[in-house]
């Protein structure tokens, strides 16, 4: 354990309750934590994990740029999530499948990575979960929770445990999340507050 891995914890913690509370500034937050991840990943030599760090970096800009266009003028901090087309679910499960394949390949091929195949399926399916939340999707919490079971048991497994803790953090925020998101779902709003 470093003091990067502890600030990087409080950081991503940060960035995810902020998520669950759609909350505009999970994004620039979760922008900084991203960074902070990629460096701790590559001396972890988790390549895969580096190298989402760095897309998750893209896409933080990408979220924080769609949330921010999406957000209402009556409330300017806060999102309205959707549902996923069911299309959308088969579409981006099959690519966080292809990813892996791809990927765990080229991981297991070219460089030392440890657990290459496992690495990078959670990589893929951790960029559908996160294209998924910067579209408004409530079912990244779904996918979301999977796919922190399994990291908390890789990260215990390369002897990151308070990263471990940390996703086992982010599945409880997850939970939240998903509830939450759920209740403001168009449709799902009590009368008085869908009429606002």
């Amino acid at each position: 354990m470093s003091g990067l891995e502890i600030i990087a914890v409080i950081v991503s913690a940060l960035a995810v309750w902020l998520t669950a509370r759609r909350h505009l500034w999970c994004w620039p937050i979760g922008l900084v934590s991203v960074l902070l991840y990629a460096r701790i990943f590559l001396v972890a030599k988790l390549y895969s994990d580096l190298l989402l760090q760095l897309i998750f970096a893209v896409m933080q800009l990408y979220g924080w740029w769609q949330w921010k266009s999406g957000a209402s003028a009556q409330d300017s901090q806060h999102i309205q999530p959707q549902r996923l087309p069911k299309r959308g679910l088969l579409t981006g499960l099959l690519a966080a499948a292809a990813g892996s394949v791809v990927l765990g390949y080229v991981m297991a091929s070219f460089t030392d990575a440890h657990i290459p195949w496992l690495d990078s399926a959670l990589t893929s399916f951790s960029l559908v979960a996160q294209f998924w939340m910067a579209r408004k999707y409530v079912a990244n919490w779904w996918l979301w929770i999977a796919v922190d079971i399994i990291y908390v048991g890789v990260y215990i497994y390369k002897d990151l445990n308070l990263t471990a803790g940390l996703y086992a953090g982010f599945i409880v925020l997850a939970v939240v999340g998903l509830r939450s998101w759920q209740r403001q779902l168009p449709g799902n709003l009590p009368p008085a507050a869908a009429t606002l």
